[in-house]
């Protein structure tokens, strides 16, 4: 059985890495404070005795006592509403914490994966979005705080693979979807469904011709997985390159949900990609990985999902 440390472990992604971790029979220490993370998406690992939770910051250093195998570092504010909120303790995970994780995983020979983004890109100039890609990023604009927080971590796991001869993984994760995301996080996906679902009218920024491309998240998990056991130390880029324009995927969305509302348009958040898509060939080729979840189905099931938190909120009051 070999450990793992998954940092922000309740959080959307990471509570069903955590899932995926224990399908493999591997033991896992969550790590989270439980900021933006929902003890919620954990529940049904609380009785386990190879699941344990430490509640902790990571920007703060930490130990874990014993063995560990596997640290993976997803602990981050995530989406636009929370770095923007939060842009202060974005920047230190992403600096602080990835610096104390990574001294962990040094010190336990360990394998380290960190849990980058598509935003290390920006809004891009060159289309779909390649590895080799440098990326178009405003260090001083508002999303600033989360895209060169990212552009850092990567640096610091580059660093620590060559000066340390660290075992280092990252994966640049475009937009992902499914169960667990929380209504109000300010991302497409939830925010159209709750809006489909309750009537309001569907807020698209600008004209709606931005493009995006969506990943069901057992599909990330999978390619997250492979990518971990792999010997690839450069990043991989993880995601489904079937892209959209946002005003498509709004009317895709009352489609699927029988909504009625209406669609709005608002001004165009400063810096805000107008184009999103990976080129996936690098994760096809070496670690034979594509996605294989249908856009309907993954909607479906994560509509599935709002629709019984509803249902609680309901029960509850």
């Amino acid at each position: 059985m070999k450990t793992v440390v998954v940092t922000g472990g309740a959080g959307f992604l990471g509570s069903h890495l955590c899932d995926r971790m224990l399908a493999e029979s591997h033991r896992v220490i969550c790590v989270d404070n439980f900021l933006t993370g929902k003890w919620r998406n954990i529940a049904h690992l609380l009785d386990r005795d190879d699941f344990e939770i430490l509640e902790h910051d990571v920007s703060i250093p930490f130990e874990i006592e014993g063995g560990v195998d596997y640290v993976l570092h997803f602990a981050s504010p995530a989406s636009p509403i929370d770095y923007l909120e939060l842009p202060i303790q974005t920047l230190k995970v992403g600096s602080l914490g990835t610096h104390n994780t990574l001294g962990l995983a040094k010190a336990k020979k360990a394998r380290y994966l960190l849990a980058s983004t598509s935003e290390v890109y920006g809004d891009p100039l060159v289309h779909p979005q390649p590895e080799t890609y440098w990326g178009n990023v405003n260090p001083v604009g508002p999303r600033g705080v989360y895209d060169e927080a990212k552009r850092f971590a990567e640096a610091m796991v580059m660093a620590y693979h060559r000066y340390h001869g660290l075992e280092t993984r990252i994966v640049r994760i475009f937009n992902t979807y499914g169960p667990r995301m929380r209504p109000k996080d300010g991302r497409v996906v939830p925010a159209f469904i709750q809006q489909a679902l309750t009537g309001e009218p569907l807020t698209v920024f600008g004209d709606g011709g931005q493009t995006r491309s969506f990943c069901f998240v057992s599909d990330l998990v999978e390619g997250i997985y492979r990518l971990l056991l792999s010997d690839v130390s450069e990043p991989v880029n993880i995601g489904n390159p079937h892209e959209m324009t946002i005003l498509d995927f709004a009317k895709h969305i009352l489609k699927l949900t029988g909504g009625t509302s209406e669609i709005v348009y608002e001004p165009l958040p400063l810096n805000d990609p107008k184009t999103r898509q990976p080129d996936i060939t690098k994760a096809r080729t070496i670690l034979g990985w594509e996605p294989k979840v249908a856009l309907d189905e993954g909607l479906g099931r994560t509509v599935e999902y709002f629709q019984s938190l509803s249902e609680e909120a309901e029960v509850t009051v």
